[in-house]
């Protein structure tokens, strides 16, 4: 069944006026209580918030840093003063080293380049490139027509010696039983030492060549030996080709147990430099095993053109990590003496100049002007601007360099 709202008559409805009065207390009630509440709440959270009394709130004036003449002065409760680092000017033992260039090199009395006194075939290589070998050891066999010439000369001279000594002793018995007058005596004994002295002659020619100087050596294989223990570091030639150039070093043995290292020091630094100096050796190829070396000689000419000397230290080469044509940094140990040391940190460019800055009192700064020596690591030498047990900023001074 559908129900039909009923609608009151305009004149029996309450106004709206009437049923607003009648809620005008009840509001005014509400409205009174919610600021209490709400400021109660609001009160309580930021206590929780806030904690202790934070204090009064800092300005750019309590934080920035201010000039007082020379000084510069960092307020108390400047962040600045947690990043900076004071420490005092310590003073060590300094020892000023000069680091120069090097190479290594064999020793000249250890090396020997290998030349053929005579040309000839090479008919054989008893040794190869990289084999060691011993004094006196064969290293090759040439067979030369200059060697058999040689050995000719000698021949022909052993026969006119021998022929000179027989007349000689003929001419002495005709001379005794008065057949031969004086003068083929003497003439005999002339041509005995003439011939002597033309056998010498050849026998030396062998002896130079490398051939026996005997009665019974004959042919024309020449066989070159060893002057010297080592190993062959190079080699220049081949079985079967004809070598004619007596000045080319037909191979190169060197003895490297032991081996040069020739150091350039500049004219500037050359009166630091003495015989007996110790060094140490750092190689290119292994510079995490420096070596260390004595001076043995110093040129005694100065190169017009890199305006160096050269200075020469020996080191044992047993392990053969040394090879010649190595690069090397060569440091050698300067005079040692007392002076003011300062982190390298400290240091401040300005210009043309180095400054550090001084504390004259907690957050009191000076800047001033040093001059610096040698690098020792992180540390650095100070020649003149700083005496010991002065505390310098060592660490965020670059923001006091404005």
């Amino acid at each position: 069944m559908k129900t039909t709202p009923r609608f009151l008559p305009a004149h029996s409805r309450p106004s709206a006026l009437a049923s607003l009065l009648a809620l005008a207390p009840l509001c005014v009630s509400l409205v009174s209580l919610i600021p209490p509440l709400l400021l109660s709440g609001c009160g309580a959270k930021a206590e929780a918030e806030a904690g202790a009394d934070p204090g009064p709130a800092l300005g750019p004036v309590d934080i920035a840093l201010r000039h007082e003449g020379a000084d510069v002065l960092v307020p108390e409760r400047s962040p600045l003063r947690a990043r900076l680092a004071v420490a005092a000017v310590e003073r060590r033992a300094v020892e000023q080293a000069i680091t120069v260039p090097g190479a290594v090199e064999a020793l000249p009395d250890h090396l020997a380049r290998i030349t053929p006194p005579v040309s000839g075939r090479i008919e054989r290589l008893q040794r190869a490139l990289g084999d060691s070998v011993r004094a006196g050891d064969v290293l090759f066999t040439l067979d030369s027509a200059e060697l058999s010439a040689a050995q000719g000369e000698a021949a022909k001279a052993r026969s006119a010696a021998a022929q000179a000594h027989r007349d000689l002793d003929r001419q002495q018995l005709l001379f005794d039983a008065d057949i031969a007058p004086r003068k083929d005596l003497e003439a005999a004994q002339l041509a005995r030492t003439q011939a002597d002295s033309d056998l010498n002659t050849a026998q030396a020619k062998l002896a130079q060549l490398g051939a026996a100087p005997v009665a019974s050596a004959t042919g024309r294989r020449l066989l070159v030996r060893a002057p010297l223990a080592g190993r062959v570091i190079e080699m220049n030639a081949a079985p079967g080709g004809y070598w004619n150039d007596i000045n080319a070093p037909l191979m190169t043995i060197a003895d490297l147990s032991q081996v040069s290292v020739t150091a350039a020091v500049p004219e500037k630094d050359l009166a630091q430099v003495f015989i007996g100096q110790k060094a140490r050796v750092r190689l290119n190829a292994f510079p995490d095993t420096p070596r260390d070396g004595t001076v043995r000689y110093i040129g005694e000419v100065l190169d017009a053109d890199t305006r160096t000397v050269k200075v020469r230290l020996i080191l044992d080469n047993a392990d053969g990590r040394l090879r010649p044509g190595m690069f090397a940094k060569v440091q050698f140990a300067g005079p040692s003496h007392e002076a003011p040391v300062v982190p390298a940190s400290a240091l401040l460019q300005s210009g043309l100049f180095t400054r550090v800055f001084i504390e004259q009192a907690p957050g009191r700064y000076r800047a001033r002007e040093v001059t610096v020596g040698a690098s020792l690591g992180d540390t650095v030498e100070v020649l003149s601007g700083l005496k010991p047990g002065e505390r310098v900023v060592v660490r965020e001074g670059v923001l006091l360099n404005d």
